[in-house]
C-alpha cells in the first residue's frame, strides 16, 4: 500500500532553469540534438554552464541516453543518472528524481530531458504495431484482439464509463479543449497560437474513437524541453527565484495496467492519481483551494477532469461543470492540446514560467501550481511554490 505520513523531500530542492526547442512538426534534426538545444537552453537560463552539470534525468521510450547526451552538450562526469518508465507518468517523476539525488547529496545540479520527433518520427498515437514478447505486452494482449489498438480506443472506454455513470454528453469534455485553446491561442510558442477554438466547433470536430472527438486528442510534436534542479539554497544565488519543489509523488493503483486498467472496480476515476494527490497534500500541507494554477496532463481530455475529482477541486461528476466555470486556471499554456505534446515536461515549465510571473497568460501573485504527469498509467505529480 501507499505511504500514509508525510515524506521529507519538500523544500529541499528547486528548480532553477527551463528551456525547450520550438514545438513543431518537423523538426529537421535528430532527437539527440533536440535534446542538446533543450539541455543547453535550460541551462543558460539558470545562468549554469554544462560543466556545473553531475546529473542527468529522462524517460524510457527515448533514444539519446544520458552519457550519450552529456558528451554532446559538454558535461563531464556524471555522479547520477536514471531513467523513469511509463511514457508520459514519467514526467514529474523526473524532477522527483532529480530532487532526491540533490537532497541526498548524490548529485549538485540535475538536469530532465524530453526530447523527441514524435509527429515526424515515431508517433505514439498510432497505437501498438509491433511488441516485443513482456509482461506488459502480455496485459495488453487481452484487448488488442477486441480492436483496442491505440491510446485514444483505450481512453475511450474509461470516457465512455464516465458519461453513462454521471448522465453527460461527449459534450462535457469540450469545455477542456475551449479551456486549453483560449490560453494556445495567447501564447507565441504554441503550436495553435492564434487558433482557439468553440464549443461547437468541439462538437463538430470528427470522431476518433466515440465518445472522443478529434479536438478531445492532444495533438503530435517534435521538439525538446529540459528543467534544471539543484538545492534550494544553491537556487538562492542564480538567475531567477526558485521554482521550489514543495512535493513531490509518484502512484500506481491497485489492478495498474498500462492504459487498459479495465478490470478495476470503477472505471470513472484514475486511482494512480489518487495516489499522487493524497502524497502531495499530506508533504505540502496544502489543500485544493490553496492552489493557485493548475497544469493537469491532458493527452485526453476525460482524464483532465478524473484528475480534478481525484484531487478532489470538486466531486465525482462535477469537473466539467467547475472546468466551465474557470474556477481554477488551468494549463495556461495551452497544454498538449494546444501548444505541444512532449509528454508533460513543458507543462512543467509552465509552472515555473507562473511562479516567475512571465507566463504569457499570467495568474496574478501565483504562488502554489500543482502539475501532473500522464494518466492512465503509473504516473506522478509536483506541487511548486515560490521561494519564502
Amino acid at each position: 500500500m501507499s505511504i500514509h505520513r508525510a515524506d521529507s523531500l519538500g523544500g529541499r530542492a528547486a528548480i532553477v532553469g527551463i528551456g525547450a526547442t520550438e514545438f513543431s512538426k518537423d523538426s529537421g534534426r535528430s532527437e539527440l540534438r533536440l535534446a542538446v538545444e533543450a539541455v543547453r537552453a535550460a541551462l543558460d537560463d539558470a545562468g549554469l554552464t554544462p560543466a556545473d552539470v553531475d546529473g542527468l534525468v529522462t524517460f524510457t521510450m527515448d533514444t539519446s541516453p544520458e552519457i550519450t547526451v552529456a558528451q554532446a552538450a559538454g558535461i563531464g562526469e556524471l555522479s547520477f543518472f536514471s531513467r523513469v518508465h511509463y511514457g508520459g507518468g514519467a514526467a514529474c517523476a523526473t524532477v522527483q528524481q532529480a530532487a532526491l539525488a540533490v537532497a541526498s547529496g548524490i548529485a549538485e545540479v540535475v538536469v530532465c530531458y524530453r526530447a523527441f520527433n514524435e509527429r515526424s518520427g515515431r508517433r505514439f498515437g498510432s497505437g501498438v504495431q509491433r511488441r516485443e514478447p513482456s509482461a506488459e505486452g502480455a496485459a495488453l494482449g487481452w484487448n488488442l484482439p477486441a480492436g483496442l489498438l491505440t491510446p485514444a480506443s483505450w481512453v475511450a472506454m474509461a470516457a465512455q464509463r464516465y458519461l453513462h455513470t454521471y448522465g453527460l454528453t461527449p459534450d462535457a469534455f469540450g469545455h477542456v479543449a475551449v479551456t486549453d485553446r483560449r490560453h494556445a491561442a495567447r501564447n507565441p510558442a504554441a503550436y495553435f497560437y492564434g487558433r482557439p477554438i468553440t464549443l461547437a466547433e468541439h462538437a463538430a470536430s470528427r470522431w476518433i474513437v466515440e465518445p472522443l472527438r478529434l479536438l478531445d486528442c492532444c495533438q503530435e510534436t517534435d521538439g525538446g524541453q529540459a528543467i534544471v534542479v539543484t538545492s534550494t539554497e544553491r537556487a538562492r544565488t542564480l538567475r531567477h527565484p526558485p521554482a521550489v519543489i514543495t512535493a513531490a509523488a509518484q502512484g500506481a493503483g491497485r489492478a495498474q495496467e498500462q492504459m487498459t486498467s479495465f478490470y478495476r472496480d470503477d472505471l470513472t476515476g484514475l486511482p494512480e492519481m489518487g495516489v499522487v494527490a493524497r502524497q502531495l497534500w499530506r508533504t505540502a500541507g496544502l489543500a485544493p483551494a490553496d492552489i493557485d494554477v493548475a497544469i493537469l496532463y491532458d493527452h485526453f481530455t476525460p482524464f483532465v477532469l478524473m484528475q480534478l475529482e481525484e484531487f478532489g477541486f470538486c466531486g465525482p461528476g462535477e469537473a466539467a461543470d467547475f472546468v466551465a466555470a474557470d474556477a481554477l486556471p488551468l494549463n495556461t499554456h495551452g497544454g498538449q492540446l494546444g501548444e505541444a505534446y512532449l509528454h508533460g515536461m513543458n507543462g512543467i515549465a509552465e509552472a515555473v514560467r507562473q511562479l516567475r510571473g512571465s507566463s504569457v497568460n499570467q495568474v496574478p501573485d501565483a504562488a502554489r501550481v500543482l502539475v501532473t504527469a500522464g494518466t492512465g498509467v503509473p504516473t506522478s505529480g509536483l506541487i511548486l511554490g515560490a521561494d519564502g
